[in-house]
């Protein structure tokens, strides 16, 4: 079964408690958002909405002004060479909202004071809050808002005033490997400057995170062990190029009987998750773009009280790409391009993970006949 996600707990203002929020998953092992503080209830969204098919099919190449390629190096460094050369360019984000004080990570992506962090963190400055920087140097500044996307719990928020502000190289997560050495930066338990080392674990992992009862995230995320800790949230995920190549959004905890108290400790057990550069870089492109991001959908609900393999469709939505595909309720899509489908949270991630337009190839069983279908994904906002 696909993991869920519960938001974390970490540094906290003192003089507050805070509800109990979690989800148990399988083998006692829950999966928390790694922002420092606030957060909401996890669950499984199961409806992959309804969007009005695309004419093109070929996705467009990632081309944008992000980052900076002179950031990176020519061929790969120690680590203590990377750290010094990334540091400058990773933030700690502090939130004051009137649910209390929270925290996470980012790095600036524009020299113009353009930052990416994950959605999760400054989501309690959206209705009120107020968002402070702080720098590698101490320097602090106040931050807005540009866009956030709940959809894959990222955003991007923007400093105004500050000099020298160095943007980083951003890596191709397609091109990252299994075993690869990769270094985590941030500041978890609000300790500043933080750097810890791994490898990637594994790839296409699929997440469900939580920024609240109706943000819902599904990632396709990256694995590592490297240390991942509450407030990490919106750091980079580097190689030895110094090249991002991810933004560390949740860790997996152990719970051993039920959802997370108010008091369970939740800290690294070398499972950590981030979201692939290549999907943060184009959500990144379209929030400063519109402060809008888009997402594929197909148009049909999934029944969550099936557990897999394969994902069992619910309603189809009339007029939907799934409808116009000639998909019917009870259909049980076992592939995905290529991939096996394990369950319900599985299929939306893989439909997530392309881009409005593309065309993917379903297998799925229909009275106990295996069928294949060609769905154009149409799109949705948010």
């Amino acid at each position: 079964m696909p993991f869920g996600v519960t938001p974390g707990s970490g540094d906290r203002d003192s003089s507050r408690r805070f509800p109990r929020r979690g989800v148990l998953v399988a083998l006692g092992i829950t999966l928390a958002l790694v922002a420092g503080a606030l957060g909401a209830s996890a669950g499984v969204l199961a409806t992959l909405r309804f969007g009005p098919a695309l004419i093109s099919t070929t996705p467009a190449p990632i081309d944008d002004d992000l980052g900076s390629t002179a950031s990176a190096f020519p061929k790969p460094q120690d680590v203590s060479t990377v750290a010094r050369a990334l540091l400058p360019s990773v933030v700690q984000i502090k939130v004051t909202a009137s649910q209390g004080n929270t925290g996470g990570s980012g790095f600036v992506i524009r020299k113009d004071g353009y930052i990416l962090t994950n959605n999760h963190v400054v989501a309690p400055a959206a209705s009120g809050g107020s968002i402070k920087v702080g720098f590698q140097n101490g320097q602090e500044a106040p931050a807005t808002i540009v866009g956030r996307s709940p959809t894959y719990d990222l955003a991007v928020i923007r400093v105004r005033g500050v000099l020298n502000l160095k943007p980083v190289a951003l890596g191709n997560s397609d091109q990252v490997k299994v075993g690869e050495p990769v270094v985590a930066l941030g500041s978890p338990l609000g300790l500043a400057g933080t750097v810890t080392t791994g490898i990637v674990s594994a790839r296409n992992r699929p997440v469900t995170a939580g920024g609240g009862e109706t943000e819902m995230s599904f990632i396709n995320a990256l694995q590592t062990d490297a240390a991942i800790n509450p407030g990490n949230s919106g750091g980079p995920l580097v190689n030895l190029r110094a090249e991002v190549v991810g933004v560390n959004s949740a860790i997996a905890t152990i719970g051993t009987q039920g959802p997370f108290s108010e008091d369970e400790q939740q800290g690294s057990i070398g499972l950590g998750f981030s979201i692939p550069m290549n999907q943060a870089r184009r959500t990144a492109d379209q929030l400063i773009s519109t402060g809008r991001a888009v997402y594929p959908v197909i148009g049909a609900v999934v029944d969550v009280r099936y557990k897999g393999p394969g994902a069992r469709l619910g309603e189809i939505q009339p007029g939907s790409a799934a409808s116009g595909a000639g998909l019917r309720m009870g259909d049980l899509v076992t592939v995905i391009n290529g991939h096996k489908v394990t369950g319900a949270d599985d299929l939306i991630v893989q439909i997530r993970s392309h881009l409005p337009g593309q065309r993917v190839e379903l297998l799925y069983q229909r009275d106990g006949e295996q069928r294949k279908v060609i769905v154009t994904l149409g799109k949705e906002t948010g």
